[in-house]
C-alpha cells in the first residue's frame, strides 16, 4: 500500500497531519546563555508549523547546563526554561503541529562556539560562558579540551 505525502499517520495515538516532518536544526540563538527560548524560537517554529509542517522538532536541548554545545543553545535543566518550553509548545500545536524535540548531551564536544561569527577555534573560555567539558572519558575531541571522567 503507497503512503501519501499529505495523508495523516497515526503513531501510539497521536495523529500527525502529514508526513512532513520538520528535523531539530541547531539555531544557537539563545543570547542571554540562559537556555529559555525565546521570542525568536516562538516565531521560528510557529512559522514552520504554520506553513503545513505536520512535526516541528525542537533542535538539541541541553539536559544539563554543562550538556549544551554551545553557551547559546536551548535547556531544559530548570523551571524557567520549562515554563517557556510550554509556551512554544502551546504555539506549535495552536498552529497543527505535533511538537517533538531533540534532547542532547554534547559530551566531549561542549563548551564550543556557535557555528558562525568571528570565534577561535576551541572551547569557549569561563569568561565568555564556557565552562568544563563532561564526558565518559578523560580523552579530548580533536581540538576541544579534555573533557575529564
Amino acid at each position: 500500500m503507497t503512503r501519501a505525502l499529505f495523508d495523516p499517520l497515526t503513531l501510539r495515538g497521536l495523529e500527525i497531519r502529514n508526513r512532513i516532518w520538520i528535523p531539530p536544526m541547531c539555531q544557537y540563538a539563545v543570547d542571554a546563555q540562559d537556555g529559555v527560548p525565546t521570542d525568536w524560537h516562538l516565531m521560528h517554529l510557529g512559522s514552520l508549523a504554520r506553513g503545513g509542517a505536520g512535526l516541528v522538532t525542537v533542535e538539541a536541548t541541553g539536559v544539563s547546563p554543562e550538556g549544551r554545545i554551545s553557551p547559546e543553545d536551548l535547556g531544559l535543566w530548570n523551571d524557567e526554561q520549562a515554563q517557556a518550553f510550554r509556551r512554544l509548545t502551546a504555539m506549535i500545536h495552536s498552529q497543527g503541529a505535533a511538537a517533538a524535540i531533540q534532547l542532547a548531551h554534547a559530551g566531549r564536544k561542549a563548551s564550543t562556539w556557535r557555528a558562525w561569527g568571528d570565534h577561535p577555534e576551541g572551547n569557549v573560555p569561563a569568561e565568555r560562558g564556557g565552562w568544563q567539558p563532561v564526558g565518559p572519558s578523560p580523552r579530548a575531541y580533536d581540538g576541544l579540551a579534555v573533557a575529564p571522567s
